[in-house]
């Protein structure tokens, strides 16, 4: 990983993960906030893109200083309009019926075969997943984690696991393909230039495609931290770690010239 002052060109949106990296033990503190109000004063978009629940994302949406909101690992997709709210989803209606009924009988082999693997706390407002807590209130046993994956996968949903959760994931979404789309249906942006004029910045597993996918794909400093589930690292990374990471990375976008 290069340091992030090797990034040259400024981008037109940066898109960034919640948990651990602009928040920092949970909390997102004033040096995260201040740092999206100066992107977007410079005129860089901001997308936030999380593993967090859709009902989070609305809130991000609505209350954050950030253009779109992407939640559930690119599950669904909202934005602001002046009073107007726009919400989107990456499947169908059918499909997601279809889904939830798989996410359902899997929940209970989960809680018979691990027991001891908690629902993560935000479980009531998820629409699309199943997230169990791995990381957010206590340290999963890497045993237990490997269980419930291994249940996930043979249930023929997708597992990527976060600093703090781990996920069911149903359908066809993952944070690089739910970043695509969205940014396809509220910006009219191709996959090509999203791939060079936006950058990506997160911390963790499910943050693997796109850290894969954007060019200018950066880690905060912990993402040293989870390497181990990492099947792509980020070409960049921070000499901060989390919500102070973050803001390194935009004082330096900001410093740069004109967004390509």
């Amino acid at each position: 990983m290069n340091p992030i002052g090797e990034i040259t060109q400024r981008p037109a949106m940066l898109l960034f993960d919640v948990d651990d990296t602009v928040t920092t033990d949970g909390r997102v503190e004033s040096v995260s906030i201040d740092a999206l109000e100066r992107l977007q004063r410079a005129g860089i978009r901001t997308v936030a893109v999380t593993g967090r629940p859709l009902g989070w994302a609305e809130t991000i949406a609505w209350t954050w200083p950030v253009d779109l909101a992407i939640g559930e690992n690119g599950a669904g997709w909202m934005w602001r309009e002046g009073r107007r709210f726009v919400t989107r989803w990456f499947e169908d209606e059918d499909s997601r019926r279809a889904q939830r009924r798989a996410l359902d009988a899997l929940q209970l082999e989960v809680a018979r075969d691990v027991p001891s693997l908690p629902h993560a706390g935000d479980q009531a407002l998820r629409r699309c997943d199943i997230a169990w807590d791995v990381g957010e209130t206590w340290r999963a046993p890497e045993a237990d984690v490997a269980r419930a994956s291994a249940l996930i996968h043979a249930a023929g949903m997708r597992a990527p696991c976060s600093s703090v959760h781990l996920h069911a994931v149903p359908g066809g979404w993952d944070k690089a393909s739910g970043a695509l789309r969205a940014l396809a249906d509220r910006f009219a942006m191709s996959s090509a230039d999203a791939r060079v004029s936006c950058a990506f910045v997160g911390d963790s597993g499910n943050d693997a495609e796109a850290f894969g996918f954007f060019e200018t794909s950066v880690g905060v400093a912990n993402v040293r931290e989870n390497a181990a589930r990492l099947a792509t690292m980020p070409r960049f990374v921070t000499r901060e770690a989390r919500g102070r990471g973050f803001a390194e990375l935009a004082s330096h976008l900001i410093s740069l010239g004109g967004a390509r």
